[in-house]
């Protein structure tokens, strides 16, 4: 099989990019070092990752994501009133501020806090940016097959 430098699941690429959302740079590689992870390793968001599938090594593209394309679109029922008394005594409690909870499992599980009152606390656990349009800017640097002949 002849492989190109096309980009598909299982490659490791190595790129640049920039996320902005409501004219807000949210994250900006290109004046630090580059970024490399596996197309399909579930290091970023799979609507993102499509996005990169049949890029090849030179490409700069800028992706207009509507709103919901990038992180989802905002689920109503990921946003949770909880009981203030399960926060410990000595924890911040700001709206707009980020909150992490550890599972039985051990993972962790990061909520924004929405509202606050004096018996509960609002948790919006969507992504942040989820519901909202964002733009995608990638230059892929490096394509590694990983193994593909």
């Amino acid at each position: 099989m002849n492989i190109t430098n096309t980009l598909s699941i299982g490659d490791q690429v190595t790129l640049h990019y920039r996320l902005t959302c409501n004219g807000e740079e949210i994250v900006n590689t290109f004046a630090e070092q580059p970024e490399t992870f596996y197309i399909g390793g579930g290091d970023i968001d799979p609507r993102l990752e499509s996005l990169l599938t049949g890029l090849q090594v030179g490409d700069h593209r800028t992706f207009e994501l509507e709103p919901g394309a990038a992180f989802g679109s905002h689920q109503p029922g990921m946003v949770h009133d909880l009981p203030r008394a399960d926060f410990t005594a000595g924890q911040a409690l700001v709206p707009g501020h980020d909150v992490a909870f550890t599972l039985p499992n051990g993972q962790t599980l990061h909520g924004i806090i929405r509202n606050i009152d004096d018996a509960m606390v609002r948790v919006d656990f969507n992504h942040p940016l989820a519901g909202l349009a964002v733009e995608f800017e990638v230059k892929i640097l490096a394509v590694d097959h990983a193994g593909k002949t």
